[in-house]
């Protein structure tokens, strides 16, 4: 089946991380469900996509919409023109703006509401920008999606709007996040200087100030110092702006045998092996749209410490253990889980059942209903 649908893939950044991950299971979703639509893409990302989800009409934008600022400005102008040439009758923005005149035949993702809710973990200009932008969507558009309920519900409480949205939980694409072979945990442990029994506590995302990174840093150095033996911290994700914790992380570098080791952007093939060959993945979150990481670890085998903020016990559920995102209560968490072989082999069965709920094709089906 094909639907009139546009969908605007130019917003995949060059790492191929965030939002692209969420548009690339998007439309492996709709592949699964055998449903095709249009996808307009920079050049260099097309063979990528188109091979990861080939039942898509897939249209080459501009080059120089490779420029941010290019590109913003062409989703204003060109993409509009586009959908006409394409003649398609729903637009799907999948990064929070829209072209404003194309509005009501726009379906706009809006991934994360704590630009309202926790101003503080962002820049003043991405609270700006942003804040305007899901203001913009809930008050003009034909309909947005944002990734979970508690995403939808804070939206809600700071732009009320009668106007539609669908809830649509992200998924976890098992051909990469499943318990890692014994032949790709030792390609990891030979890729970064780990012998055959090494362990480590994972922790994977953006180093931002909602992540607490340097809570755990110094959380984990409190055990380190009060219990022996306890596994390095491996920090894998992008720098992002939270300075304290880049210094450290900088510092720290990819040293083995180090007690902290920052490793940078993992290739996608390392990373079930990083989460599931872990002895904990900690993600301290102060709060996320939805928290993917912590999904992808739980289906890769690994045992999870998150938070109960926003999202992430709606993901989670009984399947993680729960912190505060302080240093006090991460050490108390940690030394706890670490000193229970059993507690953590049931967050590894629980994680395992629970993850297996969430697919690409339920949320492709989610998308499907606003954009009828």
């Amino acid at each position: 089946m094909s639907l009139s649908v546009l969908v605007d893939a130019t917003s995949i950044p060059p790492n191929r991380g965030g939002v692209a991950r969420y548009i690339a299971g998007l439309l492996q979703g709709l592949d699964e469900a055998d449903v095709s639509v249009s996808v307009v893409v920079k050049r260099g990302d097309r063979s990528w996509l188109s091979g990861v989800a080939p039942g898509h009409r897939y249209v080459d934008a501009p080059r120089l919409v490779r420029a941010r600022p290019v590109r913003l400005a062409w989703e204003q102008l060109g993409l509009p023109l586009l959908a006409r040439r394409l003649g398609v009758a729903v637009l799907h923005c999948p990064h929070y703006t829209f072209p404003l005149g194309a509005a009501r035949r726009s379906v706009v993702t809006l991934h994360d509401a704590t630009f309202f809710s926790d101003p503080a973990a962002h820049s003043r200009l991405k609270r700006v920008f942003f804040r305007t932008w899901i203001t913009l969507a809930r008050r003009w558009t034909r309909a947005t999606v944002t990734p979970s309920q508690a995403t939808a519900d804070e939206i809600h409480r700071y732009v009320p709007s009668a106007i539609p949205n669908a809830v649509a939980p992200l998924g976890v694409d098992r051909s990469v996040f499943h318990p890692a072979t014994d032949d790709a945990m030792a390609d990891f442990r030979r890729a970064h200087g780990l012998s055959p029994d090494d362990r480590w506590i994972a922790f994977l995302g953006t180093v931002e100030p909602r992540k607490s990174v340097p809570a755990l840093i110094d959380a984990h150095a409190a055990l380190t110092a009060s219990v022996k033996g306890t596994p390095p911290l491996l920090v894998a994700g992008g720098l992002g702006w939270d300075e304290s914790a880049v210094h450290i992380l900088r510092a720290a570098g990819d040293v083995p045998g180090a007690g902290l080791r920052y490793l940078g952007y993992l290739p996608l093939d390392q990373l079930s092996a990083f989460l599931g060959g872990s002895e904990l993945v900690v993600y301290p979150s102060t709060g996320e749209g939805f928290g993917l990481p912590v999904l992808e670890a739980m289906a890769s085998g690994g045992a999870v410490l998150t938070t109960r903020r926003l999202a992430l016990p709606e993901v989670a559920g009984d399947a993680a253990a729960y912190s505060e995102p302080d240093a006090e209560s991460l050490h108390h968490g940690m030394k706890a889980l670490l000193a229970d072989d059993e507690r953590r082999r049931s967050l590894v069965l629980n994680g395992l059942e629970r993850s297996a709920g969430f697919t690409w094709r339920a949320c492709a089906e989610a998308h499907q209903v606003v954009y009828s």
